[in-house]
């Protein structure tokens, strides 16, 4: 799901042809995908994947992209990161069902540096607005799951009741999962969206990672 209300569409949108850089690991009962920087960091990301997981090559090409901008990557526990892979500063990414998961822990867990949901939003709870870490919400214009409308009142109350840094990016003439689901060769209008918001993801993570 996008938010409580509305099923998900997740699968509209294209599955990406590619392996992946980096390895799958155990970690205690669940499984994962990891990608390390190819230099030493003390950052490092959790990327929470849309309903078809992180086997899905799109997941995974956006993880070893980051990786790629210095960040250790995978979608799983902050205690594996702080004793295995030595991260001291620790963001999250998510999209559509994650991008909800990312805006719950925007506001439940305080050890996240920083956040990036990408058409996902909790808009059933009353504090939904009080985030506790810098969060960026970058949603599409044409998303039938989240109308126009639940941006409009996500943004208003976040102005009114956000006491950390946030921002709130609609991309015109997109649809849900824009970001990681759609090919970048296929129209010019969207290639210029999907680099944008993944250059915007990144630079909001180095601004306060």
């Amino acid at each position: 799901m996008a938010n409580e209300e509305c099923p998900c569409p997740c699968n509209i949108g294209d599955k990406l042809e590619y392996g992946g850089l980096g390895q799958e690991v155990q970690i205690e009962h669940i499984k994962a995908y990891i990608c390390k920087p190819p230099v030493e960091t003390d950052r490092a990301v959790i990327v929470v994947q849309d309903i078809f997981g992180w086997t899905l090559p799109n997941t995974r090409y956006i993880v070893d992209m980051l990786a790629a901008n210095g960040y250790i990557e995978t979608n799983v526990t902050v205690k594996y990161l702080k004793e295995q892979c030595n991260a001291k500063k620790i963001g999250v990414v998510g999209f559509c069902w994650g991008g909800v998961v990312v805006h719950h822990l925007t506001l439940t867990n305080p050890e996240i540096k920083a956040a990036v949901s990408m058409y996902g939003i909790i808009s059933m709870s009353d504090d939904r607005y009080a985030l506790k870490n810098p969060t960026m919400f970058i949603f599409a214009e044409n998303d039938t799951v989240i109308p126009l409308e639940q941006v409009t009142v996500l943004e208003h109350n976040l102005k009114e009741k956000c006491k950390v840094d946030y921002e709130v990016q609609v991309y015109p003439g997109q649809t849900h999962g824009f970001v990681h689901r759609k090919r970048e060769d296929v129209k010019p209008e969207d290639k210029a969206c999907i680099v944008d918001a993944r250059k915007r993801m990144i630079n909001w993570l180095n601004k306060y990672i």
